[in-house]
């Protein structure tokens, strides 16, 4: 037979060694496929592979949580023409109505139009009332009432902060960590964050801070508020969603504390610098701050302060001066060509936070801590399962592959079939680690039922080509093969149904095992049952 010959009759078991190939490169290669570098750095400190582990395999926290807020559906029908023009100002006039009705910040009350076309406004504070929230709203000639008012956001608000909270666990450096969305049978949405190597105290205040940033000047005005006997005042120049980028902080070798590198973006780049100028803080101003003492600030001072504090929910995490080199690039105005100045903060901890909340953006609502349920692992218990786990799945090829050959007696026939079964479980792991699927002891019980049902289905096969007869003939071969084929692909389709629901469900772990046992049975039915098939014909058959 020629070359072409062979590849065309032989192309199914081609395809599994090229996807077993990928698998181990996927496995045991640094990098992976894709080559990330951060998964090589991952690959050097997990071990010998690109796995990542869940809690289950790696200790951690899991925390579902409620998010705090209300919301008024569907208030302003007229904001939003047939053609899906929005009336911005209406929908400002909405909004600014409820900051000075409810006396919140900007941060704590929204107003958006929906996917749908409809708007809604959020209220995202525990210390408002559905009353209080519906007399507002009357106030700004919207007719609501509280029975309009539901407890809870919008699906809109709940999708952004998962982003946020995803990208916030990733900014951290913590590997494997994911965000989605859980909802029960009363229609109660929750937000589950599942990271391994930390602890639930440690989970628990990363996620409490909102993140929002500012950055505001601190500088004398006679006509301002004052806010002390320097009659000094407070105005916020920057807001964490004019940063456009964010570099690593770094320890400030000019003066004690830690700074971070940031770059404002181009449409807010020119209003900072006008502003810094029309203040003072580029004139009289410059190194006219003397607030930041030790580790702490104080605002109890003599004499005129142009200060840039650093804003965190509220709270002020430095204070530094304008500089010379940066107050002289604003006054000429060549500062917003390249608008990138230092944010600081004085300790390593602080300038690690503020790194976060500036790449991450901050939380659109605050999560509500008492209505979570917190399931958490030590890591030293996780290290037993994950032993345990490998010794059963060891256990469970020793015992398949005892058995296969008891019942056959034929290594041609079980040989094959167990090698196939295991590559099955090996292309599984190899996509577990190219997407960077975190494994848990339900995946691990998934790899075990696809052992099974591969075996299950191999043994379909081998029977029904071998119990009728002499199966020399390739005709012969293939005519009982496409009988026990229909047979497996038929009960492959009754268990992708049954599993589905539970693959698209929020069930917790159950989740995890049924996208492995899906994921490995369409495996099986595309590439390692066609595989053995043909292995089998070239061991059986004349040809």
């Amino acid at each position: 037979m020629s070359p072409i010959g062979a590849i065309k009759s032989n192309w199914r078991v081609l395809l599994l060694v090229l996807f077993i190939g990928f698998a181990v490169v996927a496995l045991f290669v640094p990098g992976g496929i894709v080559a990330d570098d951060s998964l090589a750095e991952d690959s050097v400190e997990n071990g010998a592979t690109n796995l990542e582990f869940g809690l289950s395999l790696d200790g951690g926290t899991r925390i579902r949580v409620p998010v705090t807020g209300m919301t008024a559906e569907d208030i302003a029908p007229n904001a939003v023409g047939d053609n899906g023009e929005v009336d911005q100002e209406r929908l400002e006039e909405i909004e600014t109505t409820l900051y000075q009705e409810l006396g919140v910040d900007q941060a704590d009350a929204s107003v958006d139009v929906q996917d749908d076309g409809t708007v809604t406004a959020e209220v995202f504070t525990e210390n408002v009332t559905e009353a209080e929230f519906a007399a507002a709203l009357q106030a700004a000639n919207v007719d609501a009432s509280e029975d309009d008012i539901r407890d809870g956001v919008t699906e809109q608000t709940r999708e952004q902060m998962i982003k946020t909270i995803q990208t916030k666990i990733n900014a951290a450096g913590l590997s494997g960590g994911t965000v989605y969305e859980a909802s029960t049978v009363d229609d109660e949405h929750y937000i589950v964050v599942e990271v391994p190597n930390m602890g639930s105290d440690e989970l628990r205040t990363l996620l409490s801070e909102r993140g929002v940033v500012e950055v505001v000047a601190y500088y004398p005005n006679e006509s301002g508020n004052q806010t002390n006997q320097t009659n000094q005042t407070n105005e916020t120049v920057l807001t964490g969603e004019d940063i456009a980028n964010v570099d690593p902080p770094q320890q400030d070798e000019r003066m004690s504390g830690y700074q971070v590198p940031v770059q404002v973006k181009d449409e807010a780049a020119p209003q900072f610098q006008q502003r810094m100028n029309d203040l003072g803080f580029t004139g009289e101003g410059v190194g006219m701050c003397s607030l930041r003492g030790g580790d702490s600030i104080s605002f109890d001072h003599e004499g005129e302060q142009y200060c840039l504090l650093t804003v965190v929910d509220g709270e002020v995490v430095d204070a530094h001066s304008m500089g010379p080199n940066l107050a002289s690039s604003m006054q000429s105005g060549s500062w917003a060509d390249d608008p990138s100045f230092f944010m600081g903060a004085q300790t390593q901890q602080d300038a690690q936070s503020l790194s976060v909340n500036l790449r991450a953006g901050s939380l659109r609502a605050p999560l509500d801590f008492e209505g979570s349920q917190v399931y958490s692992i030590e890591p030293s218990h996780a290290e037993q399962f994950k032993q345990y786990s490998l010794l059963i799945g060891l256990l469970s090829v020793v015992t398949v592959s005892a058995v296969v050959y008891t019942r056959y007696t034929d290594t041609r026939v079980a040989l094959p079939m167990i090698v196939t079964a295991m590559s099955e479980v090996v292309i599984l792991l190899g996509f577990a680690a190219l997407i960077r699927m975190p494994l848990d002891l339900s995946h691990v019980a998934g790899f075990i039922a696809v052992v099974g049902t591969g075996v299950d289905d191999l043994v379909i096969i081998a029977d029904e080509v071998m119990d009728e007869g002499d199966v020399s003939s390739a005709r012969v071969f293939q005519s009982r093969f496409r009988k026990a084929f229909w047979v497996i692909g038929g009960a492959a389709a009754t268990t992708i149904v049954a599993l589905s629901p539970l693959a698209v469900l929020s069930l917790g772990d159950l989740r995890g095992f049924a996208i492995i046992t899906i994921l490995g049975v369409f495996i099986g039915v595309i590439i390692t049952r066609p595989a053995y098939g043909d292995i089998l014909r070239r061991l059986l058959t004349d040809r």
